[in-house]
């Protein structure tokens, strides 16, 4: 059976020469990886993280991989991949999705703002330092926890430079799984420079 779906594209895995498989996240799959062929040589920009895609996904019966096929953009994001400050936090956003939201897992409302999110931050102006922190408290609000101040007491330290670190051990304690997020440390790298 084949369907039209559109998805969020967290990041891909190389599996062969010509085949890689992408993590998603989509409104009819929730969070959900797909086999995808790819010639050599063709772009791979479709599949950047928090690409905003549509494509034709087709149920293999003898393996849990589903194929996805005839991609089309939705939105090219065009100030993000030109923009160095965006284009690190997209890194930050999809790495963070794809390590708190599980294979299998559907969230209601969970795709929407993201794609909300994602298109928030194409339109961002200025202030991306602070995308971070919003990103964070507005994810653990769309995944049922709401951090105040008081909430967050417990998992602040001194030697925090920003409540970056703070919200990340929130969310670890809350998800029951430790979050070790590689592209805050590019992200940081980034901000010193400014």
């Amino acid at each position: 059976m084949k369907t039209r779906a559109e998805l969020i594209v967290l990041n891909h895995t190389k599996v062969r020469d010509n085949a890689i498989v992408i993590h998603t996240l989509s409104r009819e799959f929730g969070r959900r990886s797909f086999l995808v062929s790819v010639r050599k040589g063709a772009s791979m920009a479709l599949f950047l993280p928090l690409s905003l895609v549509e494509a034709d996904i087709t149920d293999n019966p003898r393996s849990q991989l589903s194929r996805a096929a005839d991609f089309l953009s939705r939105n090219p994001l065009h100030d993000i991949r030109g923009n160095v400050h965006k284009n690190a936090m997209t890194l930050f956003i999809s790495e963070v999705l794809y390590r708190v939201v599980r294979e299998g897992v559907y969230e209601d409302g969970l795709y929407e703002w993201c794609e909300k999110t994602i298109l928030a931050l194409e339109a961002l102006e200025g202030g991306y330092a602070a995308f971070n922190t919003r990103f964070l408290v507005e994810l653990a609000i769309a995944l049922g926890f709401a951090p105040d101040t008081t909430a967050l007491l417990p998992f602040m330290d001194q030697g925090d430079k920003d409540n970056i670190d703070a919200l990340l051990r929130y969310l670890s304690f809350h998800l029951g799984c430790e979050l070790n997020i590689r592209s805050l440390k590019v992200l940081r790298e980034l901000y010193a420079t400014r």
